[in-house]
């Protein structure tokens, strides 16, 4: 496989930012991927957490190796500490993630698919919520995956005493006065605008400090109607669990993963 670490301007930033992009690359030692496999791939968006920046995913985990007999191409941008979101102050995050950086991965990848069907999103804690929003904010992503996410966003305390009120303003504003920020306003609206729903996934461990924050959105989910693979398992809020169960995401989505009985 080939890994690109790539520079680039988003207008929605005003700014350059930084992204690595995993790409299928045929050698003697690879599947014999067909051409056509080559000429429209899946693509994977991954996010990081809270803290973290595009590097995160492949230096914490094993996430490189798993892939490697996939012909999935992967995006793995930097967020900053955004929550991917338009910040209160102007940044405006989500469109850079939601507008602009499809349209220049696909400039820069052309065999890159842009049929939602192709199109996934996941991520970990603040990724995890990034990833849900963008997918049901737009109609970009057919596939969603949340590991450990910090799905109802600040009304959990735990996760406001990581930073003081100015920030969280910062990223969210009122986010129960906005309903762009709002995980379930944004399904319940998807469902009046008759709009296709994501298929979606959650995992998070049993001892983790947002886990009844899970348990409170996948409940509410299904209320309203919305069909969530959703598991839960012993863990704790940390890359040593998301390390496994990004596994669990790749089984899951509707790609030929191709798993190796040991990681040389």
């Amino acid at each position: 496989m080939a890994l690109f670490k790539i520079s680039y301007f988003s207008n929605s930033l005003a700014k350059e930012m930084e992204m690595e992009v995993i790409l299928p690359q045929k050698t003697e030692n690879t599947p014999d991927w067909t051409q056509d496999q080559l000429s429209d791939l899946p693509v994977l968006y991954l996010l990081h957490g809270m803290g973290g920046n595009e590097n995160n995913w492949l230096r914490r985990t094993r996430f490189e190796r798993l892939i490697r007999n996939t012909a999935l191409a992967v995006v793995i941008p930097n967020g900053d500490l955004s929550w991917y979101n338009n910040t209160t102050y102007g940044l405006k995050y989500f469109d850079a993630l939601a507008i602009d950086l499809p349209k220049i991965v696909h400039e820069f990848f052309p065999q890159i698919s842009q049929n939602p069907d192709k199109n996934f999103i996941a991520g970990a804690s603040m990724g995890g919520y990034g990833a849900f929003k963008t997918a049901l904010a737009t109609k970009q992503f057919g596939y969603a995956a949340s590991l450990s996410g910090a799905l109802l966003g600040i009304e959990n305390k735990e996760l406001r005493s990581f930073r003081d009120a100015e920030y969280w303003y910062g990223v969210f504003g009122d986010q129960f006065e906005n309903p762009k920020n709002n995980l379930l306003e944004l399904a319940q609206r998807k469902i009046k605008n008759i709009d296709e729903i994501p298929k979606l996934f959650a995992w998070c461990g049993k001892e983790d400090f947002l886990f009844e924050d899970n348990q409170k959105l996948v409940s509410d989910f299904k209320n309203i109607g919305i069909n969530i693979d959703y598991r839960v398992d012993e863990g704790k809020h940390d890359w040593y669990y998301w390390d496994q169960q990004i596994e669990t995401v790749l089984e899951w989505l509707p790609i030929d993963y191709v798993k190796e009985e040991r990681l040389s």
